[in-house]
């Protein structure tokens, strides 16, 4: 849904993008889809309030981010991220643009899944398993804050599946079958940006221009400007807009400015059997679809595969 940039991507320090908001409480259902359909055509960003997650909660969700990001590296990286994609990913860690990046991302991570314990065979599938948690010593009560949030997360993203699937003039359920998000991949992803000096230019990024890559992304941001979006990636030069933080909300990338910055990230997949492909609404005769259809599982291992360092090159770091 969001732009690539290039190299000569320019941004003006002082644009602030307007984004739709969509209220999930509003008994006008028509509204909100209609809200929705004309974010998504603009520029596939939109604002969602009111989605049941207490601020009280995020607040905690965020100190305990926080408490995590604050440990020494050696400690974090007892929990480095396995082969299914949960647990720590250090600076530098992930690509998202390697044609006008010098380096990885300058972030930290942590990556959460769908829980699954070891002995159960949809542990054998390469997006479910028993995730990665800081011993309980270390953080208490760490493991449990992220687990509540990483459910409540869920209900906001169907809630949100449901609107998109009226603007696409689907049924209401139409992502809640189980091969959609009945047995969803869904993702929750802590990070922190340290507050190195973003420099375009010179290919320094916090997050480099990149689409996310599956269904739905929950974005959860703090107060410090950062993440920018891009509504034409044909203009030439691009042009990228900075997004307000606001309370209790939702092709981007992250510039840093100096300051620290903490945002957390959901995303949402379909389950790993699910046949991607053109919507029913979206082709015809004359509008055939673009891609052959593709599973999910292959798709999502083959992006996490693009963007993420091999875990070889943490290995002088397992003692």
């Amino acid at each position: 849904m969001e732009m690539n940039q290039n190299q000569n991507g320019a941004e003006d320090p002082t644009k602030v993008s307007t984004l739709y908001c969509i209220d999930l409480s509003n008994p006008d259902i028509h509204q909100s889809v209609s809200l929705l359909k004309q974010a998504c055509l603009d520029c596939g960003f939109f604002y969602v309030v009111n989605h049941g997650v207490s601020q009280e909660f995020m607040d905690e969700v965020f100190a305990q981010s926080k408490n995590f990001f604050h440990l020494p590296l050696n400690e974090k990286m007892k929990v480095l991220r396995n082969e299914k994609h949960r647990g720590y990913t250090p600076v530098l860690d992930e690509l998202l643009d390697p044609d006008n990046q010098l380096h990885g991302d300058y972030k930290e991570g942590y990556y959460i899944g769908v829980e699954v314990p070891e002995d159960d065979p949809e542990a054998e599938k390469p997006f479910y398993g028993p995730n990665v948690w800081p011993a309980d010593g270390v953080l208490p009560g760490w493991r449990q804050t992220m687990e509540k949030f990483h459910h409540e997360a869920l209900e906001v993203a169907k809630a949100v599946a449901r609107v998109i699937a009226l603007a696409l003039d689907l049924e209401v359920d139409f992502f809640d079958k189980p091969e959609m998000l009945g047995k969803p991949i869904a993702t929750l992803r802590l990070l922190h940006y340290e507050g190195q000096i973003s420099d375009p230019s010179k290919g320094i990024f916090g997050a480099g221009a990149h689409s996310d890559y599956g269904l739905i992304t929950l974005l959860v941001t703090d107060d410090v400007m950062g993440l920018q979006i891009c509504k034409d990636k044909d203009a030439k030069p691009q042009v990228w807009e900075y997004v307000a933080p606001i309370k209790g909300s939702t092709l981007h990338r992250v510039l840093g400015n100096g300051q620290e910055r903490y945002s957390i990230a959901y995303f949402v997949e379909p389950s790993h059997e699910c046949l991607v492909e053109c919507l029913p609404t979206c082709k015809s005769e004359k509008n055939p679809p673009q891609f052959p259809p593709i599973r999910c599982d292959t798709y999502l291992s083959q992006r996490y595969k693009d963007t993420h360092a091999d875990l070889s090159v943490y290995n002088k770091h397992q003692t």
